[in-house]
Parts: structure tokens; C-alpha cells; sequence
């Protein structure tokens, strides 16, 4: 991961990470500081992009000459799906997303994500995590090699869990999921990509839970 700190801005230069055989690229987006993510399996150019937000200009510049392979929407939220139409236009590259989020969505999904689904991008296996309470459908990637990697959308960020408006309801649920899916299976070392602002790892948030669950939010 030599040079990578997952620190980007808008109009800025991308943040590269290389793994063995696969290439993450964080870019920030507009209009709303979002991250993407493409995963590049090195070997093919095979990308799969996490969240096509904004910036579709941006994010075909950082595809490069890979092959856009997938787009997950890891939810239905608008300014998580600004470049959507733009880039499956450019590129035919099919939409990967909940049922319960893809009528949020500009383009129907090509493949339903459920709980557990594997998500190819070349040799490389991800797999989906549902997590409810940001929205009905939202949903986080993980990937294994290198201590883990987990790609939160927005259910997950450094000091806390996804914004559920102040809904005691739907904030249960989402730590309920966070905490049993996300903390309880993987280790401290998981590297955690959220949908805005800063990384983080399971490790650097895992002592937080107990105040996050009595604050409410």
C-alpha cells in the first residue's frame, strides 16, 4: 500500500493502492464530495467501479484503458448516482445493486446483489453485505486478501455509522447489521473505504460502539 493514505479532493490527484493483482483507485467526485472507487484486476484490466457519483468525465479518466466490467451502487441516495447514466452510455457496463434501493436508481440493474452474492472483477471475488437502515437496501463489499478491505457506501464512516435522520427504528437496524456483519466477522487489520471523507479501519472504530449505540446516531 506504499504512498496510499485514502486522503482525496475534488479536482485533485486520484489515490492509487496496489494490491497483489489488484489496483484500487479512490477518486473524489462532484457534486457532492463523494468517493469512487475502481478495482482494477491487473492482470485483464478488468474494473469494477464502487458508486459512479459524479464526475463521469473524471472517473473514465481514472478507468484508463480498463474495461468497466460493473458498476455497484452501493445505494439508491442521488448523489451517489450522478455519473450512472453517463458511464453505463460510455461504457454498456451493467448496474449491480439491492432490490430494495434499484427504484432510486436512473438505470435498472442488470444483476440483483443479495446477501453473500460473490462479485467477480477478473481473478478477484468480493462479497456482498447487506446492511439496512441508511436506506432499505444498502450494500458494502468486501474483499479479503491483505487483511480485509470493506467498501461501506455510506453505512459505515470514521466515528459512526450512516446518517438515519434521527430514526431510533432505523438506527437499531444499521448497527445492529454494522456491528454483527461488518465488526463481528472481520478483524481489526479490515480497511474500511467509505462513501465520503477519510478511511478508516475496523480496528481505529471497533472501540467506539458502545458510545455510538448510546448516543443514537
Amino acid at each position: 500500500m506504499s504512498g496510499y493514505t485514502g486522503e482525496v479532493e475534488v479536482g485533485g490527484a486520484f489515490d492509487v493502492r496496489k494490491l497483489p493483482g489488484l489496483t484500487i483507485t479512490k477518486v473524489a467526485t462532484n457534486p457532492f464530495n463523494n468517493n469512487c472507487y475502481l478495482l482494477r484486476d491487473d492482470a485483464s484490466g478488468d474494473t469494477l467501479l464502487v458508486d459512479a457519483a459524479g464526475d463521469p468525465e473524471r472517473l473514465l479518466e481514472a478507468l484508463g484503458d480498463g474495461r468497466l466490467v460493473g458498476i455497484v451502487e452501493t445505494h439508491g441516495h442521488w448523489d451517489h448516482q450522478q455519473a450512472l447514466v453517463a458511464l453505463v452510455e460510455a461504457t454498456g457496463a451493467p448496474v449491480l445493486a439491492t432490490a430494495d434501493d434499484a427504484g432510486d436508481l436512473p438505470v435498472a440493474p442488470a444483476r440483483v446483489l443479495e446477501d453473500g452474492d460473490v462479485v467477480e472483477v477478473g481473478s478477484h471475488r468480493l462479497t456482498a453485505i447487506t446492511l439496512v437502515g441508511h436506506t432499505p437496501g444498502s450494500v458494502a463489499l468486501h474483499y479479503q486478501p491483505e487483511g480485509g478491505h470493506l467498501f461501506t457506501g455510506d453505512s459505515l464512516f470514521p466515528g459512526g455509522v450512516g446518517n438515519t435522520e434521527k430514526d431510533p427504528v432505523r438506527f437499531g437496524t444499521l448497527i445492529d447489521d454494522v456491528e454483527r456483519k461488518l465488526f463481528g466477522p472481520y478483524p481489526d487489520s479490515t480497511w474500511v473505504y467509505p462513501g465520503h471523507g477519510s478511511d478508516t479501519t475496523l480496528g481505529r472504530e471497533r472501540p467506539s460502539l458502545p458510545e455510538w449505540r448510546t448516543r443514537g446516531w
